[in-house]
């Protein structure tokens, strides 16, 4: 049973944290999209960024900031344009992004990490953030979780936030985090933003592993479509408000510190599979028996970002045998006659012989889960077992539809 609860609040449920999110006129269609997270000291700041050559200028700043200094104490996010792919003006711009909110919180720009998603090649509206800067600075608020949420996605249909309370040293702990994203999503950061706030008091390495670890349990394990962007940031503050002793050192309260982290990063990232653009269900796949945790991860990956198998499931067709070729092409050795694959509860494949199952009722178990999708109570389930290891891993994606074709076709029409 897990050592926390869900708790309100979002990323303003750690102490010290307030956020905003406003409308500033970057985005054609007139919704939220300037946010902004502040922390009310200077917090640990650690940070996951895109594997793509080609970054925009945003995640290259953060990168130097965080390479130069471990904390932060604000996070700006822009939604409409990528500013990725636009040369020296676009690193600019970012810069210039960066003294604009140092002037308006009166905190040092290198206390400044950015954030931005939208179309690639597209620059910043500056006209437009410079005058949303103030106001969304004048927006600040320790209920301004929802609004930040909501101010930072764009194909999205739902927003994504969660929070979760512990206790460390007779002490309340909690993590906050939202997230965007629902296309170009794969592994090895996926289009995606996420952001994060915790209480705790904990070293900057200590917090820097363990946040990397997090994102290869959660956000390295999604896929959509095979596609990683240009923007993708995991951004995590911790600002030692809940007044706990410092974690400096690997032990059982930085062991519970982690796997909460890792908790709210997982949900946030299924958050992101489930809300695929044109998906109508969440795919699950856990692979067991492999030789260590990253080959049954790779697996599982691999099963859940096959096109064949995506489509399989938007067709309601129980197709084991896609499965077990993608299973097969991972790249992770194992013995074929060791092969299993369950479909919810429908056993398909055992020691690698196929089994008689009732077709039609796997075929409404998917159907089912179409239905519960966004209501987040039907999943589609893949169990494969590949050997006697000790390796347990999970992967997430969607189903492949029509629409995601109609809506990527018309992205920037």
């Amino acid at each position: 049973m897990a050592d926390w609860q869900k708790i309100t609040g979002g990323i303003t449920a750690p102490r010290g944290y307030q956020a905003a999110g406003i409308t500033a006129g970057l985005k054609p269609s007139g919704l939220p999209d300037l946010a902004l997270i502040f922390s009310e000291v200077e917090a640990i700041a650690a940070g996951v960024f895109t594997t793509s050559q080609v970054k925009a200028a945003c995640v290259e700043y953060c990168r130097q900031r965080l390479q130069a200094k471990q904390s932060a104490r604000a996070i700006l996010c822009n939604a409409g344009q990528a500013n990725a792919a636009t040369g020296t003006q676009g690193n600019l711009d970012t810069l210039e992004s960066a003294l604009a909110v140092g002037q308006a919180l009166n905190i040092p720009s290198e206390s400044i990490l950015l954030a931005s998603t939208g179309v690639i090649g597209q620059r910043i509206k500056m006209d437009a953030l410079r005058s949303g800067i103030p106001k969304v600075v004048a927006a600040l608020s320790q209920t301004g979780s929802d609004a930040a949420a909501g101010a930072i996605i764009t194909t999205d249909l739902v927003t994504k936030s969660i929070a979760l309370e512990t206790t460390i040293s007779d002490r309340p702990v909690r993590i906050g985090g939202i997230a965007k994203g629902s296309g170009m999503i794969h592994p090895n950061m996926a289009t995606m933003l996420a952001f994060v706030t915790c209480d705790a008091v904990v070293s900057p390495h200590l917090w820097q592993q363990m946040l990397a670890r997090a994102a290869d349990r959660s956000f390295n394990s999604i896929t959509v479509d095979g596609d990683t962007s240009t923007n993708d940031s995991l951004i995590a503050l911790a600002n030692g408000q809940s007044r706990t002793p410092a974690i400096i050192e690997w032990g059982a309260e930085a062991e519970k510190l982690e796997a909460m982290l890792t908790a709210v990063c997982q949900h946030l990232a299924k958050a992101i599979a489930r809300d695929g653009e044109g998906a109508t269900c969440l795919i699950e796949v856990e692979v067991t028996g492999a030789h260590d945790e990253i080959s049954a991860r790779q697996i599982a990956k691999t099963i859940a970002g096959s096109s064949l198998v995506k489509s399989a499931i938007f067709g309601r067709d129980p197709n084991w045998g896609r499965i077990a070729a993608a299973a097969g092409r991972a790249g992770v050795p194992f013995e074929q006659e060791n092969l299993q694959i369950k479909l919810g509860d429908f056993l398909m494949l055992e020691n690698g012989q196929p089994l008689q199952f009732d077709r039609a009722a796997a075929s409404a178990y998917l159907k089912k889960a179409s239905v519960g999708a966004y209501l987040q109570q039907d999943t589609v389930l893949i169990s494969v077992n590949v050997g006697n290891g000790y390796g347990v891993g999970k992967a997430w994606g969607c189903d492949l539809s029509y629409d995601y074709v109609k809506i990527n076709a018309e992205y920037t029409t």
